[in-house]
């Protein structure tokens, strides 16, 4: 072939492949590498002051038990801290971080004056503790009926704690709740209203962790599976003696994070049983 034909050729290959575009591999080299998925385990346990089923305060039992759970985050419902005699007046948040080596933010529901004048306060509420660095922190109000008012009304309280976390260079929203236990569920109608309310406000990944107090489908849990979905791990929590319903959950941000799996683990360290799953944090 001469080279003046040689020549022609390949520059009607060059048209050619200006026309049509590079080759897919080519494109798929040329465009940026998408950002891998972070695995991150939560996990949600009302620990019942520190007691189990047998009603016997054993905190040495809830560390084994949220130990072998592997969580990188965990969120702690019904936690006592200097509340009384049934927990020992220990901070059981605070304790369980210690053991686990993990961060703590503690959220109390309840703050009363301490029984002796000098002494710690009377607290109760909830909790996250997190392997990652929690870099803020909030705990927010939400409508509820008190249980330390002889006469009470629904009305704005604390105990809604919220924390970031810093996953491997993410900010990720974690929240933890504990809904109202009475049969009417007018309170959870409004507290399920303001945590969506508050929830609202923030970007980025989500993750609310809780006892809700009402299964599934109950109609006041709706409108949070509009925003969230619910790791469902296809087992009841409560109670942890051969349990009949589930009223603990996991629920992701919807688009935030895959849910691998979802699973109950047995145990009575507690009346409930803890729910945890394996999420995948999508790319940024």
């Amino acid at each position: 072939m001469s080279p003046r034909r040689r020549s022609r050729l390949l520059l009607t290959a060059a048209l050619l492949g200006a026309l049509l575009g590079a080759p897919p591999a080519a494109a798929a080299a040329a465009s940026p590498a998408a950002s891998p998925g972070v695995p991150l385990r939560v996990a949600t346990y009302n620990i019942h002051a520190g007691a189990g089923m047998d009603n016997a305060f054993d905190l040495d039992r809830q560390a084994s038990e949220l130990r072998a759970l592997k969580a990188d985050v965990i969120g702690l419902q019904e936690a006592d801290r200097h509340w009384g005699p049934r927990s020992e007046w220990r901070d059981l948040a605070g304790e369980l971080a210690e053991r686990l080596g993990m961060y703590v933010f503690f959220a109390p529901i309840y703050s009363l004056d301490p029984a002796e004048p000098g002494g710690p306060r009377a607290e109760f509420g909830v909790a996250v503790l997190s392997r990652y660095r929690i870099v803020s922190a909030e705990n927010h109000q939400i409508t509820r009926l008190s249980t330390q008012d002889p006469n009470p009304s629904p009305a704005p309280a604390p105990g809604f704690g919220e924390a970031v976390v810093r996953v491997k260079g993410r900010p990720v929203h974690v929240y933890v709740t504990h809904l109202d236990y009475r049969p009417d569920p007018a309170v959870r109608v409004a507290q399920v209203a303001d945590t969506r309310r508050i929830m609202a406000e923030d970007r980025g990944p989500k993750i609310l962790l809780g006892d809700f107090n009402a299964e599934p489908a109950a109609p006041e849990l709706a409108p949070l599976w509009q925003e969230l979905t619910d790791a469902d791990p296809g087992a009841p929590t409560f109670p942890a003696q051969d349990p009949v319903k589930r009223i603990d959950y996991v629920a992701v941000a919807k688009g935030a994070a895959q849910v691998r799996r979802a699973w109950v683990p047995e145990s009575v360290a507690s009346d409930h049983r803890a729910v945890v799953a394996d999420l995948v944090l999508r790319g940024r």
